[in-house]
């Protein structure tokens, strides 16, 4: 499974799918491997991750490893933790902040890449995309109601908002989330990757 895994992100870190719709060329960021027994499911990465090719590596990347109590070197090592957003190009820039992840990754490489990493025990679903695909009908009205509702998707998925810096709002306005959701979070996290 390790080397069909190797081949398929070859393929994807080669993708030109959707090359004519993004603003900066494609650069497909994401992580994974066969023995990841975390998955982290974001929306597409920004101009920064674009740039540097290191997912997460921005303040969205920070605030999501305060809330796992998780260091970088746990956070980066694809042995343990694997990282797939629903889209794996910068979309470019919409009225109110990034576009949406491109479906093309979603609808071309997840359906294979997700089956091919079978020790994952616990999925988070960053953000409305992620909840979206992989809760389907599952999820509620809003990503406020489906981020409270997290212990219906347990144990296999735990969705989160976005960790985003334009998110203040969301966060001064449900506390709870921080009260009660992070901790449990870390502590699934930790259980998970022993």
């Amino acid at each position: 499974m390790s080397r069909e895994l190797d081949h398929l992100l070859r393929d994807i870190r080669a993708c030109r799918i959707c090359e004519a719709h993004l603003p900066l060329g494609p650069n497909p960021v994401l992580r994974a491997s066969a023995t990841a027994r975390l998955l982290v499911v974001g929306q597409a990465p920004g101009t920064k991750v674009h740039a540097t090719g290191i997912p997460w590596n921005d303040a969205s990347g920070q605030r999501l490893r305060a809330w796992l109590d998780m260091d970088a070197d746990t956070f980066y090592d694809e042995r343990r933790v694997a990282i797939v957003p629903m889209g794996f190009c910068y979309p470019g820039k919409g009225p109110s902040g990034d576009l949406p992840p491109r479906p093309e990754c979603r609808a071309t490489w997840h359906p294979k890449l997700v089956p091919l990493m079978p020790e994952v025990r616990l999925t988070l679903l960053i953000g409305q995309y992620a909840h979206a695909y992989f809760l389907g009908a599952r999820r509620k009205g809003s990503l406020t109601d489906t981020v409270r509702a997290w212990r219906e998707y347990a144990p296999q998925y735990l969705p989160l908002p976005h960790p985003s810096p334009r998110n203040v709002g969301w966060f001064k306005a449900n506390p709870w989330f921080e009260a009660e959701t992070v901790p449990d979070l870390r502590e699934r996290v930790h259980a998970v990757l022993g």
